[in-house]
């Protein structure tokens, strides 16, 4: 006797769960321009690398006889596969079926996924489509009672953000516990037009008296630019190509360090001088701007600068990049957006990169231009001053080495932000360097007061007052007090940030990091 009925039977059900919700929603996910799960688990994986995990568990429907009548599989799918060669697991909610509502699902298989990450020290991908975590009110007649609701598996989900890279990819609407999945990640993208993302979709929300359509009510530009999410993108396949830049990036765990890529940029430390236009990149002029991203793309190896978070948080440009081949997370003040100063949405995003590069062991290089927290009521109603002192609280306590490159202001608390002081300081300044507590233009006249009231020309006094505190502020000075460990020509900072990023490499330890409460 042979196994030959079971396996014809193995083949059956693996042919139905192939099916997914049926030829008429499969079509219907098709004209609406969406990708079903398993066309994303092919796009994303290496050729011929994907291995499903639970490919036959579902929902079936049986006959007197015992005999398998119907088959609806789980609309998770999950499984082992590699990206660019690397294990990772990969995940996918199948939309077909019962929208991907959890109530279609089966909760142990979520949890699996993430445990297998956790265990096995893979990076988890997210493909994100689903309506909810608790399913349709309908689920309450089949299932003949209520619940208080717990989420299964959240614990897991949490542990996993200190433990491997987590990246959600929203790739149609995403509501209640789909969304909480969404941003429970280190880098999340939905795709314009495609994707939305709510607490509760528009029918929950007119219920309550409010009408809007999915766009309105939670479109990706709108996550984009409240930094929900990290960035919008315009097709699926830019989300996939996405997901693939992130990832090389990063180490596979906390328990390695961040791989060295391939060196194509041959400009070397010593040898080579920068362009010629970082001499002038910095106006003299205190009060003009100048854009940020094109000094931070000569300065960094050619090709390699990765943007996170471009329409949020706006006084600062985040992102990844490379020095010589190695892995940084660069924070740049933007002076282009309210002169660089920090509002409470730019201090939450230099909290998030900072979390990022000290969770993967990412040296982190600042380039600054800061005038301060941002100032007046507005400021004061969003709280900028908790959300100012949360990133303070984030540097201080990252353990990641730290290259400061001050290109003009630093100033006041946030300016202090520009590195932590309680280690060595590794600070490079420009020429056009310029700081303090507070700028000399904004407390002249009141440190002056008496003296300006007793003048008989007190507008000659105050050029006077002004013109003596110039000579003091010159950066030279206060490298001389050794305020400042080097001043450089700004045509020779790539050439400065190979030599730290090499010797960062020794200073880097892998393992998880612990860290105490922020205010």
């Amino acid at each position: 006797m042979s196994w030959h009925p079971e396996i014809e039977e193995l083949a059956r059900r693996l042919a139905a769960a192939r099916q997914m919700g049926g030829p008429e929603k499969l079509a219907r996910q098709q004209a609406a321009g969406r990708m079903n799960a398993r066309e994303r688990i092919a796009a994303v994986a290496d050729e011929g690398s994907f291995r499903e995990i639970g490919a036959l568990s579902g929902f079936a429907s049986y006959s007197d006889a015992g005999e398998m009548t119907a088959f609806q599989p789980a609309n998770f799918l999950f499984g082992r596969a590699n990206i660019d060669g690397r294990p990772v697991v990969l995940t996918a909610d199948d939309f077909t079926v019962r929208g991907g509502a959890a109530d279609a699902s089966l909760h142990r298989k979520l949890i699996e996924a993430e445990r297998l990450a956790a265990e096995y020290r893979m990076p988890l991908i997210r493909m994100v489509e689903g309506t909810g975590g608790g399913g349709s009110v309908r689920t309450l007649e089949t299932s003949g009672h209520t619940y208080i609701p717990e989420i299964p598996g959240w614990e897991v989900m949490v542990a996993n953000m200190s433990q491997v890279p987590v990246v959600a990819l929203g790739l149609g609407p995403v509501a209640g516990l789909g969304a909480g999945r969404q941003v429970m990640a280190h880098y999340s993208v939905l795709v314009e037009k495609m994707s939305q993302m709510f607490v509760a979709g528009p029918p929950v929300v007119a219920a309550a008296g409010e009408h809007r359509t999915k766009e309105e009510l939670g479109g990706a530009h709108i996550h984009a630019a409240n930094g929900a999410i990290d960035d919008r993108v315009e097709s699926e396949a830019e989300a996939f190509a996405r997901l693939r830049q992130f990832l090389s990036y990063l180490p596979s765990s906390v328990d390695e360090l961040p791989a060295r890529g391939p060196v194509r940029d041959k400009r070397r430390a010593g040898v080579d001088r920068g362009e010629e236009w970082l001499a002038s990149a910095v106006p003299r002029e205190s009060n003009r701007l100048y854009p940020i991203r094109p000094i931070i793309e000569t300065v960094m190896d050619k090709g390699s600068w990765f943007e996170i978070g471009r329409e949020w948080g706006l006084g600062v440009v985040t992102g990844l990049a490379r020095i010589d081949g190695w892995p940084v997370a660069v924070i740049a003040s933007n002076p282009e957006a309210l002169g660089g100063l920090w509002t409470a949405a730019t201090a939450r995003k230099v909290e998030r990169m900072v979390d990022l590069a000290d969770t993967f062991h990412l040296p982190v290089i600042h380039m600054v231009d800061n005038p301060g927290f941002m100032i007046g009521r507005r400021a004061e109603e969003d709280g900028t001053i908790r959300w100012g002192s949360r990133a303070l609280a984030a540097i201080y306590q990252a353990s990641v080495p730290w290259c400061a490159v001050v290109l003009r202001k630093a100033y006041g608390m946030a300016g202090s932000g520009h590195a932590p002081a309680d280690r060595f300081r590794w600070r490079l300044a420009w020429p056009s360097g310029d700081w303090g507590s507070l700028p000399i233009s904004g407390g002249l006249e009141a440190a002056y007061r008496a003296e300006l009231e007793a003048a008989e020309d007190p507008i000659a006094r105050l050029a006077e007052i002004k013109a003596r505190l110039e000579r003091v502020r010159s950066p030279f000075r206060t490298a001389e007090r050794f305020g400042v460990e080097a001043i450089i020509d700004p045509r020779d900072t790539r050439a400065e940030l190979i030599e730290f990023a090499n010797l960062a490499q020794r200073a880097l330890k892998p393992g998880t990091k612990g860290r105490g409460l922020r205010p």
